[in-house]
């Protein structure tokens, strides 16, 4: 059963298309007070108008941040925090996949640096006004390309030996469970709890950054494919059912328990991530 998020704060991250659009419509409908962010601005102010015309709800508002830019990170953070409102639901949805190699102005690899350090690094500038507003929430979206990413290796995060996309994709992906288990260990008690999720396969416009390719493979995949609106319903789910209020640390599909790789249960793992996760980020020790 959905509750009502009158009242309630919610970040949504990636909102301009795909999953994340569909997850701030369905979002706003609750009643949520919903901060969208996004990496254009234009695409931003139409999707705020977008979502308030639809729900008829007018507390919907635009932040601005290029989540693989960790000082664009640290800005909206700082910006929110600012406020010094509460925060009950972090929506982590942005994401990207590359089909070459690319790396962000500091240098890191941008799959890497998109689909993990941005959300570790958000997640835990935000961690005081989500304790403050407890119980709340943090949904980080996963994938089941986690499966053939193999074992992480350490010495080479960045894929600077080797890089093939969509393996490179998946190891994101494995980070980003990793860091569900990690921070749900750390969490725990608090009243915030952390939950991934595979939204299943969405025909959104992950991949069409990459030119002609991406968007044609993206075009031939498109009738096996997902609306956004159902690969959105499991974030959804999270991130306002009732019967999810205590549930922590899990990984969810369709809106049930679904079990991930085993290489996602690591615990020496997910605590190694987050030490270098942190060193990248220059996140205090401790933080979280």
């Amino acid at each position: 059963m959905e509750r009502s998020l009158r009242g309630r704060t919610c970040m949504v991250t990636g909102a301009t298309g795909g999953i994340g659009k569909a997850a701030a419509h369905a979002l706003a409908r609750q009643g949520a007070e919903l901060i969208l962010v996004a990496r254009d601005r234009a695409r931003g102010e139409a999707t705020v108008e977008e979502v308030m015309r639809a729900s008829r709800n007018p507390e919907v508002e635009l932040l601005c941040a290029d989540l693989g830019e960790l000082e664009q990170v640290r800005a909206l953070a700082h910006g929110f925090l600012g406020s010094r409102r509460p925060l009950h639901v972090l929506l982590n949805n942005a994401g990207a996949i590359f089909v070459g190699r690319r790396q962000t102005r500091a240098g890191l690899e941008a799959t890497f640096a998109v689909n993990h350090l941005g959300p570790f690094l958000l997640t835990n500038l935000l961690l005081e006004p989500l304790r403050a507003a407890t119980p709340a929430r943090i949904v980080n979206v996963a994938s089941d390309a986690h499966r053939f990413a193999g074992s992480l290796d350490f010495g080479d995060l960045q894929s600077r030996r080797r890089y093939r996309a969509m393996q490179v994709y998946g190891r994101s992906k494995l980070m980003n469970l990793l860091f569900t288990r990690e921070l749900a260990r750390r969490l725990d008690g608090s009243g915030v709890t952390v939950n991934a999720l595979h939204p299943g396969f969405v025909a959104s416009g992950l991949g069409t950054n990459n030119g002609w390719l991406g968007r044609t493979a993206m075009r031939l995949l498109r009738p096996f494919a997902r609306t956004p609106e159902k690969g959105a319903e499991t974030a959804v789910f999270l991130c306002s059912a009732l019967e999810v209020e205590n549930q922590t640390g899990g990984y969810w599909c369709d809106c049930r328990p679904h079990a991930p790789h085993a290489d996602a249960l690591n615990d020496d793992h997910a605590a190694q991530l987050w030490k270098m996760s942190s060193d990248l980020t220059g996140l205090e020790q401790g933080a979280g």
